[in-house]
């Protein structure tokens, strides 16, 4: 659903490389010491790589499970084979024949506004036409977040003041999306935690409204989450995903100081899919996530 080159995807492999664990875990398994202290230190490594405890506990007693002492060479590949195998990889299902809308949230911080931008930047680029409904209409300078980054994608936006209905916006953006024909509406939706029901109440009426404007759209709910939060994020996704549902997750600022095993915990314990990874500031550093480059990144040697 997002277009990404090949330009982009040599750079999602290069800025994820330098998160790589490839030179400590080739030198684990090489090393010539007891199985069960090699497997200790791999689950102690996994772990201060963001995988959490529950995964990575599951990841080593399957590796425990298929460790050969005669085949140091195939170890990496044995390893990224078990991650990716607890991985949920099944993306929402895409009908091009109605409008999809992509409901958009996750908390202040997580780029989920540049989000939005990078989205539609994509999607234009395909070909789609994309509407974007700036919906977060409580949070300070939101809504003017939304029109810069509408601005950069060259993308309409259909807005309202700060305070405003959230309801309203989404009402008056369907009634936009039909008459220009789009093929994408995204809606920046609220995504504070610290009011869960207030929070509901606008997603449920934000829904109702959906169903009478646009009976036949696809709905996608994607939450945004920081990948340097570490655990924070899972559970972060762990309450967006009991209160909301959550079809899939865009990992943002991968790039920086993330440790990495963050989108394996996420997917592996919540079983959502990772779609997209941010990978930079400018409108073009967000790629689809692919989980055999993430992979090779993570356990290949620079």
């Amino acid at each position: 659903m997002v277009y990404r080159s090949s330009v982009q995807r040599s750079r999602f492999e290069m800025k994820l490389q330098k998160l790589g664990l490839g030179k400590r875990l080739n030198s684990l398994f090489k090393a010539k010491r007891d199985r069960e202290e090699i497997l200790s230190d791999i689950e102690e490594l996994l772990i201060t790589a963001d995988f959490g405890i529950e995964f990575t506990t599951d990841v080593v007693e399957e590796l425990g499970k298929r460790f050969s002492s005669n085949d140091t060479e195939k170890r990496a590949s044995v390893l990224k084979e078990i991650i990716k195998d607890r991985m949920t990889l099944d993306t929402p299902p895409y009908d091009g024949n109605a409008i999809t809308v992509l409901l958009i949230f996750g908390v202040n911080g997580t780029g989920k506004t540049t989000t939005v931008g990078k989205i539609a930047h994509h999607l234009k680029n395909e070909g789609s036409k994309v509407l974007i409904a700036a919906a977060d209409t409580f949070r300070d300078a939101a809504i003017e977040q939304l029109a810069v980054w509408s601005k950069r994608a060259g993308v309409p936006m259909i807005k309202q003041y700060q305070g405003s209905d959230p309801g309203a916006v989404v009402f008056d953006a369907c009634d936009s999306a039909k008459s220009r024909d789009a093929d994408f509406l995204i809606i920046d939706t609220a995504g504070r935690l610290h009011n869960k029901e207030r929070l509901m109440e606008e997603l449920v009426k934000i829904g109702k409204i959906l169903d009478r404007k646009l009976p036949d759209a696809q709905r996608i709910k994607l939450l945004t989450l920081d990948a340097t939060t570490g655990q924070n994020g899972v559970s972060q996704a762990d309450l967006f995903n009991q209160y909301l549902g959550v079809d899939g997750i865009i990992l943002t600022k991968l790039d920086s100081s993330a440790k990495g095993g963050i989108a394996c915990a996420i997917s592996g314990r919540l079983h959502i899919p990772i779609l997209y990874a941010g990978l930079g500031e400018t409108i073009e550093d967000l790629v689809r996530f692919d989980v055999d480059e993430y992979l090779t990144s993570l356990f290949d040697e620079e």
